[in-house]
Formats: structure tokens, C-alpha cells, sequence
């Protein structure tokens, strides 16, 4: 058999070319190549619930480990055209490193965003299509909308050409977590100290200049920026279980004064997880039911207001109750999962009224603790659709619908 190759990147065989059609390997058989700027062709499907009959969009539907962000930190692009996830597309059996990828959310095109072995504390801007990531020990911003735009044309620069550095911390602190303050003028992260002990750190953009705000006896986790109101954020005490006192709000004065509070007083049969912000002065959270022992109390989705510290109560389902939470910009409806992977809306105004909006994301799991994907939803800025992982086609994809259908 004759083979004949025109050219480097031509695939002629037998006299008939296959370089146009080059793209289609890209879909799922990667070679592990970790390569920025590339582009991947669309793996989405669409497809209707058989028990609610919503229809659900599978943005990514590959072999490969693909996850959204934390809930506690903004998806999507600021003008609304690209949704970021993480994903192990490039990585090998010694280079397990994840990167940054953006998916239009009109093409569903995947485009490769940052590059290398700094995986951690990434931050989309709430205003510009900019994100914030550590390299190192500097803060830089990453110019995504000039990136994907010479990536659609092919035409993509080195990293560093999209890249502007904003300040430069201590050699010392390990940075983790990051919260951008709502003014963008500044951030909030981590560093471990020794064990047990965490400090809390405030970085401002204009001045350059990093200051420590708190020493906390605990590691610190999901610190994340109050994204209404400045000079205001939330952390956890971390413990991968239960906390003796999960939730904590800080507030940063214009004189420099530091105020770190106990958000919600935890009693021993309580277990908080999973808070995140849904106003100003809002903060949503769980009071978790899986275990006999936690339903002394009631249990469900709550809200605590950080200025007076009213709690009102969001509902609860059965079966260990719901997990994870976020609410529509205008608190109009909280969106709930469960153990099992059901999502449910919730009205605010109305905890009974819960409508299932799809279900089968977690097929085999009755409990938290299972390799199955956690949902972590999130919501669109137009309050429009909700993201989510899901483990119904393979361990891990990213999934979008519209909150409201028909």
C-alpha cells in the first residue's frame, strides 16, 4: 500500500486528504500535550430528563476529569461568553497537572488558558474579562479576552504576553485560596504558617504592599470575597468533615481595624458546610441531616444575616438531606442537591415549594463520601441557568441548564 504525505500536517492516503479533518482527534484521545491557546472542538450534548423532562446541556462529555470551579467563586466571563472549568486533558502518568480551559457558551469550543505547574488560586475579575492567578510568588492578571481572540485566529503569543504583573508578595507565605475584594483594588488569601496555625493576608493592587490581617489556630479554607459589598469576606475553618466552628466573617475598616466573627455559633450536634454568599448581607449555608445524630436540630438549607445575625430557614428534602447550595442574584430561588445527585429550586420566599429540576448525577451514591462528582452549582450573573459537575456520563463533566423551563 502506497502512503503519500503532502507537507508536514497533511494526512494523504491512498489520494485522499484527511488534514481537514484533523480537528475530530482532538475530541477525546489526547496525547497529554499540555499546549496554550489550543483549541478543542465542542463535546457538548443535549438531552432531556427522562423524570423532570428539563432540558440539560453536557458541556464537556470526554474521558478525562473535567470539573467547574468552587462554587464560592465567580464561572463565567464578565460579558457572559465563556464559562472557565478545570480539567486533566493534558495531563500524563507523571505530569497529573490540571489547567484552566474556556468554553464558549455559544460554540461550546474549548480553548486551553493557562499553561504550566501552577494549578491554584485563580479569581475571574466580577467586572472585566480579566482572571487573577499567583505564579510563584507574584499576582498577575491574564488578559482572556485578548488571549481567545488570538487563539480563534490562531495566532497565540507566549503566556507572558497576556500576562501583567500586579504585585509581588514575601518569598515566604505559600499562597492558598483567593478572594477578590468587590473594588478589584485588592485580594484576600492564605498561607500556611506551622501546623495549626494559618495567616490571613490582604494585598492591595495599588500600593503593592502585603499586610496580615489574622492569625488563626486552624487551616483556613474556601476563603472567598464578599462579591456585593468591599472590604468584607468569608473562610472556614477546614477540617474536610465537620468543624467546631465552621464559618467566619472579616471586615476590614478604612483605619486598618480587623473585626474576625464566629458566623453562627455551632452547637455540638451541628454540622455547617458549604456557605456562600447570596447578598450583601447574606450569607447561604447547610446545616447538614445525614447522620441520626445531627437531627436533634433541625436541619436543611439556612441564611444568617453578618449584621445582625437573624437566621431564616430555606427548606429541607429527605433521604440525608441537601448538600450544597447557591441563590439566583435577585434571591428569587435557591438551587439544593442532594447525596444522590437530584438539584432542586427552592423558593425563597416559600421552603415548601421545591421543584426537582434533574436527577441520575450521582447514580450510586447515598452519602457524601463516594468518588462521585460533588455538584457544587453554580449561577449564572443573569440568574438565568445553573452550572454543575455530574457524574452521569463519566466521573466527571460539566453540565448547564436553564433555571427556568417550561
Amino acid at each position: 500500500m502506497l502512503w503519500c504525505f503532502a507537507g508536514l500536517s497533511a494526512q494523504t492516503i491512498n489520494g485522499i486528504n484527511y488534514n481537514t479533518l484533523n480537528h475530530v482527534s482532538k475530541t477525546f484521545d489526547l496525547a497529554g500535550a499540555d499546549s496554550f491557546g489550543q483549541t478543542f472542538a465542542s463535546e457538548s450534548f443535549t438531552y432531556k430528563d427522562k423524570v423532570t423532562g428539563k432540558t440539560i446541556i453536557a458541556l464537556t462529555t470526554s474521558k478525562h476529569h473535567n470539573s467547574k470551579m468552587y462554587q464560592t467563586h465567580p464561572q463565567w466571563t464578565a460579558d457572559g461568553k465563556y464559562i472557565i472549568f478545570t480539567s486533566n486533558r493534558t495531563a500524563t502518568k507523571e505530569d497529573k497537572t490540571r489547567q484552566y480551559y474556556a468554553i464558549s457558551t455559544k460554540t461550546h469550543k474549548i480553548t486551553q488558558i493557562t499553561t504550566g505547574n501552577s494549578y491554584h488560586d485563580f479569581h475571574l475579575s466580577w467586572k472585566s474579562n480579566q482572571a487573577y492567578r499567583f505564579k510563584k510568588n507574584k499576582l498577575i492578571s491574564i488578559d482572556l479576552d485578548n488571549l481567545l481572540e488570538d487563539s480563534s485566529m490562531e495566532d497565540v503569543k507566549s503566556p507572558e504576553a497576556y500576562e501583567k504583573i500586579i504585585a509581588t508578595i514575601p518569598d515566604t507565605l505559600k499562597p492558598t485560596g483567593m478572594g477578590l475584594d468587590a473594588t478589584e483594588n485588592k485580594i484576600y488569601f492564605a498561607s500556611k504558617l506551622a501546623d495549626k496555625l494559618y495567616g490571613i493576608y490582604q494585598l492591595d493592587f495599588k500600593t503593592g504592599v502585603t499586610k496580615q490581617l489574622l492569625e488563626v489556630p486552624f487551616w483556613v479554607g474556601h476563603l472567598q470575597a464578599n462579591p456585593y459589598k468591599a472590604n468584607s469576606f468569608l473562610y472556614c475553618w477546614e477540617t474536610r468533615g465537620d468543624a467546631p466552628q465552621r464559618m467566619w466573617y472579616v471586615t476590614v475598616q478604612p483605619d486598618g481595624k480587623v473585626t474576625n466573627k464566629a458566623l453562627y455559633r455551632e452547637r455540638a450536634d451541628d454540622w455547617v458546610t458549604h456557605e456562600v454568599f447570596m447578598g450583601a448581607n447574606q450569607v447561604l449555608f447547610h446545616l447538614m441531616g445525614h447522620l441520626d445524630r445531627l437531627n436533634a436540630n433541625k436541619t436543611g438549607i439556612f441564611s444568617i444575616n453578618t449584621e445582625t445575625n437573624k437566621i431564616t430557614f430555606h427548606g429541607q428534602t429527605t433521604d440525608g438531606g441537601y448538600w450544597h447550595c447557591n441563590a439566583t442574584p435577585d434571591g428569587k430561588y435557591i438551587l439544593g442537591d442532594t447525596f444522590d445527585g437530584k438539584l432542586y429550586r427552592i423558593n425563597t420566599k416559600n421552603p415548601e415549594e421545591q421543584l426537582l429540576l434533574t436527577q441520575g448525577h450521582r447514580k450510586t451514591s447515598v452519602s457524601p463520601f463516594s468518588s462521585e462528582a460533588h455538584m457544587h452549582q453554580s449561577i449564572s450573573p443573569d440568574g438565568k441557568w445553573v452550572l454543575f459537575n455530574s457524574s452521569r456520563f463519566t466521573a466527571c463533566d460539566i453540565l448547564v441548564m436553564e433555571i427556568e423551563q417550561n
